[in-house]
């Protein structure tokens, strides 16, 4: 991992606040340059937070069996992908892999870091093409150069847009393939019935997985991302964050959802009953041409025109995203799975454009 690191990184001495020292409760805090006054009737909001969210990290290993000493807390998984790039990856050098249809911000922190992007695209199907991707990655290893190199893969799964997981048995085989960072995002995970990859992290220490609070958990406006992943690449990663990334109103948020993980799964439950009952009236509106196989609590769905119907719903307030520029996703929208009320306005409204 150490000749994976940019040479700055491997040497940075990271800032360190006396919060990173001491745990407990102090009765006196005066290290921290804080105003002991506060002003907004929230008991703590002008003291800085746990840098570590150590608290956190805890109730995730009790609640999610996610290992304490190799996570990390990010402000959402956003900040944890742009970090790895950081970590990783030699402005103008380097390259990371994708494989298209994807999440877009990966390639948007690439370009923003300067990183070279290659691709490997999923089938037709939406399935991962290991055949490309091995000769792929074995054309990168001939050519590779002390000057360039490719360090980074993503994989979703499940995937964003097209809403399916990927087989374990192929994620671990492209850990062996690859000696760079894999990194696997599973931000809609919960919806799945696909094992984890963290069930692979005791094989692969170049693996990182990636989860977040947002979508099963509810915390979407909190900004609670996670990374887990070898303690050496954890202790990196830490090394280099901003010093208290995550507030501490999102912590607190974050442990009170976790501390409600029975209703949590009882909603996860509503959103997979609702999952099912959409998909089959989708099905049965004449706009739809094909609804995709869903391991997220969203859609892919093939409509006759993507374009005219995506605008004919902002018309009647209702937002889902247009995907038909992305690879494979010709006249596609992705659709979230809302409460029953709200998919009902939507199958309404699609009802309604066939006869507009």
């Amino acid at each position: 991992m150490r000749e994976l690191l940019r040479e700055n990184i491997a040497t940075l001495k990271p800032y360190s606040c006396a919060r990173n020292d001491f745990t407990g409760e102090a009765e006196v805090y005066l290290d921290a340059n804080e105003n002991w006054q506060e002003f907004v009737g929230r008991e703590d909001v002008n003291r800085y937070p746990d840098p570590l969210a150590t608290m956190v990290r805890k109730a995730l290993e009790e609640v999610l069996g996610l290992p304490f000493d190799q996570t990390i807390i990010g402000n959402g998984s956003d900040e944890l992908i742009d970090n790895l790039f950081r970590c990783f990856c030699r402005p103008g050098k380097d390259s990371v892999l994708l494989m298209p249809p994807t999440y877009g911000a990966y390639r948007v922190f690439a370009d923003i870091n300067d990183v070279i992007v290659k691709t490997v695209p999923l089938t037709p199907h939406f399935q991962l093409d290991l055949p490309a991707l091995k000769r792929c990655l074995a054309e990168e290893k001939a050519s590779r150069t002390n000057e360039a190199r490719l360090k980074l893969l993503f994989i979703c799964s499940p995937n964003n847009p097209s809403g399916n997981a990927f087989p374990l048995d192929e994620v671990r085989t492209i850990c062996s393939l690859f000696d760079g960072i894999v990194v696997v995002d599973e931000a809609y995970f919960d919806f799945s019935s696909q094992a984890s990859a963290v069930s692979l992290l005791g094989e692969f220490e170049n693996l990182v997985v990636l989860r977040t609070l947002s979508k099963c958990w509810a915390l979407a406006s909190a900004r609670v991302g996670v990374a887990i992943a070898s303690k050496e690449i954890i202790a990196v990663l830490r090394s280099m964050k901003y010093p208290y990334n995550v507030g501490g109103p999102s912590q607190d948020i974050a442990l009170k959802a976790l501390k409600q993980a029975q209703r949590v799964r009882q909603g996860l439950a509503l959103i997979k009953e609702e999952r099912a009952r959409l998909r089959t009236e989708l099905a049965q509106v004449d706009c739809v041409v094909q609804v995709f196989d869903s391991d997220a609590n969203f859609f892919l769905v093939r409509v006759t025109d993507a374009p005219s119907i995506y605008h004919y719903l902002l018309g009647k307030g209702i937002i889902v995203r247009n995907r038909s520029k992305e690879m494979h996703c010709e006249n596609c929208l992705r659709i979230t799975i809302g409460s029953k009320q709200e998919n009902d306005v939507l199958l309404s409204a699609l009802k309604e454009y066939e006869h507009a």
